[in-house]
């Protein structure tokens, strides 16, 4: 299963939905879930005890899914590093930190099936405290050590909160003025992908966008799945309703396939 952006909150009905959905996903059967990112909504600009008042229903409602989640960090899941926060760098979770303390690395790999997982960081924290799409420099070299350590044809499957590769800017106007950050997707995709050249990937799952997108490069599909909240709890976005994907490798190949869960947003 591959879950991302639950956005959940107190308001909008969002951990019933969240619930619904990880109740829907129970449905199917899977060997674990990965989280895309974006678990709650939001911890960027709001003080501490909003913050762990998120995270701690985001945990209470994942239980509901019954099944292992590897997580992926997502740009709302950083703490407090809008100055309207009120919060201090020095805070002990000040950042990625809140990230780590409750669901560990914020990059990483597993292996399962003979199949490598490598979960990625996709959030870089600005010097004007803001967040951008970015693959940072020790983690650059920590994924090429990791691809060239494995055998030759090792089938690999990546997790991604902001995407590496996505037409997403082809279906929205485009904007007066160029955005301070480029957060749609990850400003140094390049690097990676071309150290993704000659390695057997399955497939790149990503989340951010909200929208259900499959685009294809050098091979290698980028399947950017819809989200668990679809417009922000609001609504259909963009055409892609509420909801998650479905994940199945057989024979060599990564397949999908989006799932809905019935959830209706308030006054829709």
């Amino acid at each position: 299963m591959f879950i991302t952006d639950a956005h959940i909150q107190p308001e909008l009905n969002a951990a019933m939905g969240t619930d619904m959905a990880m109740k829907k996903a129970r449905t199917f059967k899977a060997d674990f879930a990965i989280n895309g990112g974006d678990h709650v909504f939001d911890s960027l600009g709001v003080p501490k005890a909003r913050a762990l008042q998120l995270f701690d229903l985001y945990d209470k409602t994942e239980q509901d899914l019954g099944l292992k989640v590897h997580h992926t960090i997502g740009n709302h899941d950083v703490f407090g590093i809008y100055p309207v926060s009120g919060v201090s760098p020095t805070d002990p979770l000040y950042g990625k930190k809140i990230f780590e303390d409750r669901f560990g690395k914020r990059f990483y790999t597993f292996d399962h099936k003979g199949v490598h997982f490598i979960v990625l960081d996709s959030i870089g924290i600005t010097s004007d405290r803001m967040y951008e799409g970015r693959i940072d420099a020790e983690q650059m070299e920590w994924l090429k050590a990791d691809l060239a350590a494995l055998p030759k044809g090792t089938p690999i499957i990546i997790s991604v909160h902001i995407p590496l590769v996505s037409a997403f800017a082809s279906y929205i106007p485009m904007p007066m003025t160029p955005a301070k950050h480029q957060s749609l997707t990850v400003g140094n995709a390049n690097e990676v992908v071309d150290l993704l050249d000659g390695h057997n990937v399955l497939g790149v799952l990503q989340g951010h966008t909200h929208i259900n997108e499959n685009v294809e490069y050098k091979g290698i599909p980028y399947i950017t799945s819809g989200a668990v909240c679809g417009n922000w709890w609001k609504g259909v976005r963009m055409g892609t309703p509420e909801g998650f994907t479905v994940v199945t490798v057989a024979g060599g190949k990564m397949t999908t396939h989006y799932e809905t869960y019935g959830f209706k947003a308030v006054g829709a």
